[in-house]
């Protein structure tokens, strides 16, 4: 009977997985497709060209330095976290998603830092290039993260009688995300589906642990 691959290494593999297609993915779009072009897949989904400097999604909440500095402690913090679900005996399909998160946390970190300095400026008329580095469209850690995935799976026209948004034309879903993004939203729905108990006791060992960390290295 074949051995079962472990919990960390299965962790390992799915962050490696996650991150290898979705960098795949975004470098195809980025060199490939002006900023703002469509490509009709079906009637409900699209590859549109998008970028933003913030989180899942399009959402910008804080300045883009600030928000990969958080991202990049977040990271290390479930990274750490990982390890001591492994270790405390956790449920394998706990620690996947888990790592799913933590997959498209550093997925899109790589855009901010990277992207930047590695690739020209997408606009409406040219298609980014490869530059040497330094010579992008911004600095470290101010890179714009490529989003393309469009599920436009129904629309309609609110009715005119309807308060505030009586008249507009609404979409459903509109958002346009990346697979990293993707990957974080999975887990999320995992965890909330399946593993709310052991999240919850989860972030206690998390706590406990930090607790004892920050005690021990205090004078």
């Amino acid at each position: 009977m074949k051995q079962r691959l472990s919990k960390g290494w299965m962790a390992v593999l799915i962050v490696a997985v996650v991150l290898i297609a979705d960098q795949v993915i975004k470098i195809l779009v980025k060199t490939n497709m002006y900023y703002g072009e469509d490509i009709r897949i079906a009637d409900w989904f699209y590859l549109r060209f998008a970028e933003n400097p913030g989180m899942a999604f399009g959402m910008r909440v804080l300045p883009t330095e600030l928000l990969v500095v958080f991202r990049i402690l977040f990271v290390c913090v479930i990274g750490w976290w990982i390890t001591l679900l492994v270790r405390s005996g956790y449920k394998r399909g706990y620690v996947a998603a888990i790592a799913l998160i933590m997959a498209g946390a550093i997925g899109n970190i790589l855009d901010n830092v990277f992207y930047g300095v590695i690739f020209s400026d997408s606009t409406y008329t040219e298609v980014a290039t490869f530059v040497p580095l330094g010579e992008g469209y911004a600095g470290w850690l101010t890179g714009h993260v490529v989003d393309m995935f469009y599920f436009p799976l129904f629309s309609f026209d609110w009715p005119m009688w309807m308060p505030f948004v009586g008249g507009e034309h609404f979409i459903f879903f509109s958002p346009v995300f990346n697979l990293a993004d993707a990957a974080v939203s999975c887990g999320v729905i995992l965890i909330f589906l399946f593993y709310a108990k052991l999240f919850g006791d989860s972030v206690h060992l998390l706590g406990t642990e930090l607790k004892k960390r920050f005690t021990s290295s205090a004078p």
